[in-house]
């Protein structure tokens, strides 16, 4: 992985080593690393038996969200391949998600890379960046009704119809806040990936 800005991981303490585990990447938003894409799903983690790679972008905030993809989807590349060599990985249970400029990059990584991420989890997305399609992932979008960072009339209540039209299977909350995610909304989001089980 890398010297600086390297991604984390984090592997429950409960996992069986014998039985292959879900996988949810996890992306910070703008201004933020791995630490912080890693603190907002841990706990669920561990209830859940989920592992989480969470990488940090190269730069303030992820490629595709002002340039195109680059750098940012070499070092996931890598790191999910170090993952994959580490850890048992369940292929049918692994998803992304990201909160912010995270949430936009994983809908646009998600939706074309459907054929590896089966649910998308996007916590007050922006946007969806520019990029191929591939596959029919479930999408779970949440959005405070008082963002004024990523109002909410043009970021989510256009990109909502828009993945509908296209076909998406959407579940979509919104909730009475800021540009934040509250603990319900990321235990619905927990309960919503149905990954407490093997498939």
């Amino acid at each position: 992985m890398e010297q600086e800005r390297d991604s984390l991981v984090h592997v429950p303490a409960a996992l069986s080593p014998d039985e292959p585990a879900p996988l949810l990447v996890s992306l910070h938003g703008a201004g933020g690393d791995a630490v912080g894409g890693l603190s907002l799903l841990t706990p669920l983690a561990d209830q859940y038996k989920i592992v989480i790679l969470s990488p940090a972008s190269r730069g303030s905030t992820w490629d595709a969200i002002r340039d195109g993809y680059g750098p940012d989807v070499d070092l996931l590349n890598r790191s999910l391949e170090e993952v994959f060599r580490s850890v048992a990985i369940d292929p049918e249970r692994i998803g992304v998600a990201g909160f912010s400029d995270g949430a936009s990059y994983a809908l646009g990584l998600g939706l074309a890379n459907g054929g590896l991420f089966r649910r998308l989890l996007a916590f007050s997305p922006g946007f969806i960046p520019v990029g191929p399609r591939n596959g029919k992932p479930a999408v779970f979008v949440s959005h405070g009704v008082n963002d004024t960072v990523l109002p909410i009339r043009s970021t989510s209540r256009r990109i909502i119809p828009a993945l509908e039209d296209d076909g998406y299977d959407v579940t979509y909350r919104e909730f009475d806040g800021p540009h934040t995610v509250p603990a319900d909304i990321v235990q619905e989001a927990a309960a919503w990936l149905d990954w407490s089980r093997p498939r």
